[in-house]
């Protein structure tokens, strides 16, 4: 029951995005304005961090992003994780559509995409699976003196294939600062539903980012995130340390690198992501 109200409130808050005057006014979530725009327009995706950015994809255009995460688990087979496809597309300068697909084969879970370890025993069989997600993204407010800039994305998740059938949640509530100069400072949590066999649990996952640019084209970053789970009949707990890097080839086309080191016994000992973001 608890999915099915979160679901059903997913949807509508989608529905309501198609009239953009009509969302704003139902949900009143229309965005604080800072009385101007933004000096720079490029390219901002979610792949580059395990916190998503704060902005849309803008008014009337498509983001596609794609990547590829090799995952070394401590005890289990490595993952490999592939296309973690994503397309966005703004309604408005507030709000996006979302839809996307992946595949993961390994012995556990990608933590770049949130997932825990189903296993940490030292027998755990290859799991092969992909799913689908859909959703949305609304900015809740724009940055102003110490008020951060925030929004929220709520998607779902359906298997495509694999021995898991049931249907996930997420939400993610993210804010931050972008200070003079151009670092940005952005946290996020991350919660979802999930479960294992018969048994059905939350995970939590907090996760806060530094990005500074270098340069005119280049922004490094360095990250902290955990995954925690919630009810579960054997718990587990997952802390990283991330830092990455990414490129603006143009301002619509990015390309980015992150690896990241799990800092306790029941996280992955180390991961890799490359990806590219593109505009139009």
């Amino acid at each position: 029951m608890r999915l099915q109200r979160l679901l059903q409130l997913s949807f509508a808050i989608c529905a309501l995005a198609s009239n953009t005057a009509l969302a704003q006014g139902f949900l009143g979530i229309e965005p604080f304005d800072l009385g101007g725009e933004s000096a720079e327009d490029e390219i901002e995706t979610d792949r580059d961090s395990f916190t998503p950015a704060t902005t849309t994809a803008g008014d009337g255009r498509w983001i596609t992003e794609a990547a590829y995460s090799f995952i070394d688990n401590r005890d289990v087979p490595e993952t490999h994780s592939y296309p973690e496809l994503l397309l966005r597309r703004g309604v408005g300068d507030w709000f996006e559509f979302r839809l996307g697909w992946n595949y993961e084969v390994g012995g556990a879970g990608s933590p770049t995409s949130g997932n825990i370890p189903s296993d940490f025993g030292d027998e755990a069989e290859i799991e092969r699976e992909s799913r689908i997600f859909y959703g949305a993204k609304a900015v809740l407010t724009r940055q102003c003196g110490w008020r951060p800039e925030s929004a929220v994305i709520v998607q779902g998740f359906t298997p495509t294939s694999g021995e898991v059938n049931d249907t996930q949640l997420s939400t993610t509530y993210i804010f931050g600062w972008v200070a003079e100069g151009g670092a940005t400072w952005d946290s996020a949590i991350r919660y979802s539903t999930s479960s294992q066999e018969v048994d059905d649990f939350n995970v939590w996952a907090p996760s806060t980012v530094l990005k500074i640019p270098v340069g005119e084209r280049w922004k490094a970053h360095v990250e902290y995130f955990g995954i925690f789970s919630d009810g579960r009949e054997e718990e587990t707990t997952q802390h990283y340390f991330s830092p990455g890097a990414h490129y603006l080839v143009t301002e619509n086309f990015e390309v980015g690198v992150r690896v990241g080191w799990g800092l306790n016994d029941q996280s992955a000992n180390f991961f890799s992501n490359a990806g590219i973001g593109w505009r139009y």
